[in-house]
């Protein structure tokens, strides 16, 4: 399995390359970076060329990859356009705040999709499988920033009828969060409202494949098997039918990663929160190609990664699975 994962880690880094050079080219076409520059009036046409000559802005777009790429292990991910900032700090800030946000989605949406998912497929047909099935299709459909909105507007709505504050409606931290355990829970107080917007979509999914994965399994020659050997339903449904349905879910889950993180962008805007997604907003906006491929980079890094983890996990699920 060692052998596996450094082969997947050798072929991905060619696949960043490749798709560090696309984004970079792509970001080259939308416009010129310096366009707010021009705009103030108290910048001369002298400044912005010297800005652009210092840069490297008037060579072609891949002797700027090219420099961008020399950066990387020396620099981080190199300085700010229009300031001398370097961008690697800021990165580190964002993405520690985002990972928290959306490890703690995709956690909780899994644990609460396997069980929806095993229950539904243990009570085919009963009710609690029909009232699963219309709330997941209810939440698949839901807009994340719409649910969003929604749960502040119930919060503010408990505050107003009881004054009681039951969760934060914006940002990471309160104004004095404390240190230790007190700052841990008053950043995951914050995090309440954000996770459950954030994780409505992947609860839907994910317990759609548990329930379709489980229905195979539970038919299998083997599960009849067990049952015929008088093991307890709880022991067959838990040792043997979830182990094997989970490799779909697993799958789904660890593919739809990415997912998670660019409905962040909307969730983390939505909250005032300071993370990826509203920092590649503010970039985006200020249209510096330096923090958004640092920003692709890590998420790129971030969804093959988890993706090479998807894939040990299968050998572990179903000690059929070899990759050595």
């Amino acid at each position: 399995m060692l052998n596996y994962a450094l082969r997947r880690f050798l072929i991905s880094i060619p696949i960043i390359v490749v798709a560090t050079f696309l984004i970079f080219w792509a970001i080259s076409l939308t416009g010129d970076p310096l366009q707010d520059l021009r705009q103030q009036p108290n910048i001369t046409t002298e400044q912005i060329e010297r800005v652009r000559e210092n840069r490297g802005l008037d060579e072609p777009f891949y002797v700027q990859y090219a420099v961008w790429v020399q950066q990387i292990p020396t620099g981080g991910f190199g300085e700010y356009l229009l300031s001398p900032r370097p961008i690697a700090p800021d990165l580190q800030r964002v993405v520690i705040h985002t990972l928290q946000l959306v490890i703690a989605a995709e956690v909780l949406a899994f644990i609460v999709a396997v069980a929806l998912g095993t229950l539904s497929a243990t009570r085919q047909y009963s009710v609690f499988d029909y009232s699963t099935t219309t709330l997941s299709f209810i939440g698949y459909s839901m807009p994340s920033f719409w649910f969003a909105l929604i749960l502040q507007v119930i919060v503010v709505q408990i505050f107003e009828l009881t004054g009681v504050r039951l969760l934060p409606l914006a940002n990471l931290s309160s104004p004095n969060p404390g240190t230790g355990l007190a700052f841990v829970w008053d950043r995951a107080l914050h995090l309440v409202l954000p996770v459950m917007s954030l994780a409505i979509f992947s609860v839907a999914s994910y317990s759609r494949y548990m329930r379709a994965s489980m229905l195979e399994v539970v038919g299998s020659d083997y599960i009849r098997t067990a049952r015929a050997k008088g093991l307890k339903e709880g022991t067959i449904t838990r040792r043997h039918a979830m182990r094997n349905a989970l490799i779909p879910t697993v799958t789904v889950a660890a593919l739809s990663f990415g997912t998670l993180l660019s409905g962040a962008i909307v969730v983390e805007t939505v909250f005032g929160l300071d993370g990826m997604g509203r920092y590649f907003i503010q970039m985006l906006g200020r249209r510096d190609p330096y923090p958004i491929m640092g920003w692709l980079v890590i998420t790129s890094v971030v969804v093959l990664m988890f993706n090479l983890i998807a894939d040990l996990v299968y050998g572990y699920l179903d000690p059929r699975i070899r990759y050595d």
